[in-house]
């Protein structure tokens, strides 16, 4: 069952990324040869306004074909005909799509288990929490340099820096205080620990879920990006990244644990790995790396600047490169993944 839910969430996921170059090609004019779901041999196909529809044999992800590979011609709507701008919306679309998607998905959650608010519900004996006077009740707002919007950032946070200092700014009884915790290292679980502990989620009105389902995407998106920095500064290594095989891993596991509490749970956890796994989508094509979207999206905004086009072919030499290397760290990666699974 779980291949079966992370295959779904794949697809919904990919596919969504290339609705977003689809319906950006189309506002901005741009022939579109082909938009398929899914991939491998063809089930149905059809074809409107000089675009084939195509739905295909493996329920994996999808594909949005602009014929971007083309030298600029006199067509109108060719790709490379556009303005800079309109390509460069095209390529962002896609991205864009994913987050719009973590966000109504994550709207859709909050309404389901309601808002999950940075308040104490305890505080415990003996650690840095407790000690510097916080109480049942007070409403973190800061933590270092970050602002705190769900309670999930708290221990996040605190994972993220590990051992370190940090400069709490909280609400008590309406009034603003600052403090300085130290964690507290707990030999039982071999982690530095603040001793603040949640409370139950508060139910969610309309507004409430709006605002709280974009904290929920800034929450996966600073996470994703937080982690990306540990893994270019040495403090994660690759042998920690997971692929495709990691995912469904997590997703049966997942599923397996949230099963014995009915369907509504189920979904709910389902909801939520759709939702980190948009947002990372997201974050990852936006890099600067050739062959994704963001390595793209360095080329035309160099075009922009230059007012002039950049060759095509070193372009497409460049774009080559990194997509092999893409393919090799992806080869690193699912090996990583097989051998966690004998361990």
């Amino acid at each position: 069952m779980g291949i079966i839910l992370a295959i779904l969430i794949f697809s919904l996921i990919v596919s969504f990324h290339e609705l977003g170059h689809f319906l950006i090609a189309k506002y901005n004019g741009i022939d579109v040869e082909e938009f398929s779901l899914g991939m491998g041999p063809l089930i149905i196909s059809r074809e409107y306004k000089d675009t084939r529809y195509c739905i295909r044999a493996l329920p994996i992800g999808g594909a949005c074909m602009m014929g971007e590979d083309d030298e600029a011609t006199g067509d109108e709507g060719n790709f490379h005909s556009k303005s800079v701008w309109a390509r460069i919306s095209v390529i962002a679309g896609g991205p864009l799509f994913n987050f719009i998607l973590a966000f109504v998905l994550s709207v859709i959650l909050v309404m389901m288990v309601g808002i999950d608010k940075p308040v104490v519900a305890e505080v415990n004996e003996g650690y840095p929490a407790a000690e510097a006077g916080l109480e049942s009740g007070d409403i973190i707002l800061q933590m270092g340099n970050k602002k705190i919007n769900v309670f999930r950032e708290i221990p996040t946070y605190n994972q993220f820096h590990q051992g370190e200092d940090v400069e709490v700014i909280y609400l008590h009884n309406g009034e603003k205080k600052t403090v300085t915790l130290r964690p507290k290292y707990n030999e039982e679980y071999d982690y530095y620990m603040l001793g603040i502990t949640r409370g139950p989620n508060e139910e969610a009105g309309v507004f409430d879920a709006l605002r709280y389902g974009a904290y929920e995407v800034k929450y996966w998106i600073c996470t994703t990006v937080s982690s990306l920095r540990m893994l270019v500064t040495g403090e994660i290594g690759l042998s920690e990244m997971s692929g495709p095989v990691g995912i469904v891993e997590v997703v049966g596991d997942t599923y397996e644990s949230s099963r014995p509490y009915g369907a509504a749970i189920v979904t709910a956890n389902m909801m939520n790995l759709s939702i980190l796994l948009s947002a990372n989508l997201g974050v990852m094509n936006l890099l600067p790396i050739p062959a994704l979207d963001g390595g793209r999206l360095i080329f035309l905004f160099a075009e922009a600047i230059r007012r002039k086009k950049i060759s095509p072919e070193k372009e497409g030499y460049v774009h080559f490169v990194g997509f092999a290397l893409l393919m090799v760290l992806m080869v690193f990666v699912l090996l990583n993944d097989i051998r966690r699974l004998f361990i």
